[in-house]
């Protein structure tokens, strides 16, 4: 039976080979945070020199890129970008997720936003029939946290503090449990709309476009209006 770093790693090596045919010398990719993506930035070393750079969505895979040799370019200066590789939490058939539990999912919903395509790589226990059993993050301005955790249980969810920890923004991340999520994109715009809230966890607005999700059996491929 493989260990999850194992499953992590064929879904990591599964994106490199998905985004290979793409690399070119004017080419940017999108890089996501987290143990899968840093497999993934790791890989990504073995092109270094075929595509233009990266674009970061944490100061963490920042310094990794850099670390292999990867230009690491300021997402104003960047037009176009076809592909983001990130990890997720948790991915319903629907191709909604939940991210953020590294602390960079405003972010990563930003570069997101910006690439043609988003691939998701993860190990097919984050595949799961309702979003929610992993606590949503919630990424709050500080002076706004009480306010916005009022309003948060108003939904039903229990926020806590993720004590210790400021985002790279400089902001705090309120970790949300109990919460009924039964319409992805609406729960995302509403708790978005909270005064306070940077932004929510939930990637459903923009979902993923594919994913690659390791199982025993090998990767999967997700596709949207797939059945899980």
């Amino acid at each position: 039976m493989l260990s999850q770093q194992q499953l992590k790693q064929q879904a990591a090596d599964a994106a490199l080979a998905y985004i290979e045919p793409m690399l070119g010398a004017d080419v940017i990719i999108g890089v996501g945070t987290g143990s899968t993506a840093d497999l993934f930035i790791d890989g990504l070393a073995r092109y270094a020199g075929r595509f233009r750079g990266a674009v970061a969505s944490s100061v963490r895979s920042a310094e990794r890129l850099a670390g292999h040799g990867i230009a690491v370019l300021d997402l104003n200066d960047v037009q176009h970008m076809p592909v983001y590789v990130d990890g997720a939490d948790e991915i319903d058939a629907g191709m909604n997720m939940i991210k953020g539990g590294g602390g960079a999912l405003t972010r990563e919903k930003i570069v997101a936003s910006v690439a043609d395509e988003f691939v998701c790589i993860a190990d097919d226990s984050k595949l799961v029939r309702r979003l929610g059993r992993f606590p949503l993050p919630v990424e709050v301005i500080p002076m706004a946290r009480e306010a916005v955790a009022r309003a948060l249980r108003a939904y039903g969810g229990i926020p806590a503090l993720r004590e210790g920890f400021v985002t790279d923004n400089g902001n705090v991340i309120l970790d949300v449990s109990g919460l009924e999520i039964n319409e992805p994109a609406r729960l995302e715009q509403e708790i978005n709309n909270l005064p306070g809230v940077v932004t929510c966890g939930l990637f459903a607005l923009r979902g993923a476009n594919l994913a690659l999700l390791a199982g025993s059996d090998g990767v999967q491929r997700l596709l949207p209006g797939a059945r899980g």
